[in-house]
């Protein structure tokens, strides 16, 4: 690992060493589990304080790419970040922008097709079992609001076992963000919709199952481009609906003002 330069700009020095690491983490191929040389040796090495080198572990810590293991054999260790550790915070990005199904969809119908065939080929037998459990779960009748939510969440979580297998870390990622951005989406906009969409999943997984199982890429590709133009026209009814009820809102409320007034 090499000295971080003292840069003359307004960058925390805590900040150099924490970029530092992060280029030491590729250059030398470290793998999680490694673990990072001591605090006593991070000092020498940068010639910070010890309160500044503390921050730029507790830094990476927050980050997600190391963990501080305490007592006999504690350390700072490398860790792999989880999805949801780096989803989140893209999430949280987005929080604030006027985010809808069309925004995703632009997306998600390029990108949904390639990942699925490029899958063809790694997906497990376990994997494939997953799949086939998951369309018999969405299959079931729906008795509730609770039960349709969970249909919705599972139907994504097909996609997500398409992601878990894909040789491109890139666009597995990309793919598994715009899943959970459609979650936080029919979460906040309460866009659920019923046995039509539900169907429509089902048939399409079952038919992309098959596919897979036969490892027909091209199949599989033109399956999943179809799927997409399908839940998008879904999704954009839901949110109709979903735009409709948060308009009644006020008029409902200013009715149920009204007749409290009048009582």
């Amino acid at each position: 690992m090499t000295k971080a330069p003292r840069r003359g700009t307004r960058q925390k020095l805590s900040d150099l060493i924490v970029e530092d690491v992060k280029r030491w983490i590729v250059a030398e191929g470290k793998q999680p589990g490694d673990r990072l040389p001591n605090e006593k040796e991070l000092i020498e090495l940068f010639g910070y304080s010890k309160s500044t080198v503390r921050e730029a572990l507790k830094a990476l810590e927050v980050r997600g790419l190391i963990s501080i293991r305490t007592g006999p054999g504690g350390g700072a260790y490398l860790q792999e970040m989880t999805h949801e550790h780096a989803s989140e915070p893209l999430r949280n990005f987005l929080h604030f922008h006027p985010l809808n199904g069309h925004h995703i969809y632009q997306l998600r119908k390029v990108l949904e097709p390639e990942l699925a065939a490029s899958v063809v080929g790694h997906l497990t037998p376990r994997q494939l079992e997953r799949m086939e459990e998951n369309i018999r779960f969405c299959a079931q009748p729906v008795t509730s609001a609770e039960e349709l939510r969970a249909h919705r969440e599972a139907e994504l979580a097909f996609h997500t076992i398409l992601a878990e297998s894909s040789p491109n870390p890139v666009l597995a990622f990309t793919c598994r963000f715009l899943n959970d951005l459609l979650t936080d989406l029919m979460v906040y906009k309460n866009a659920l919709k019923g046995d039509e969409l539900g169907k429509a999943n089902v048939d399409y997984h079952t038919q992309l199952l098959s596919a897979f199982r036969a490892q027909n890429a091209q199949e599989v590709h033109r399956l999943m481009a179809e799927h997409m133009i399908d839940a998008e026209s879904h999704m954009h009814e839901m949110e109709a609906v979903a735009d409709v009820k948060h308009l009644m809102l006020p008029t409902v409320q200013h009715s149920i003002a009204t007749l409290s007034g009048a009582i």
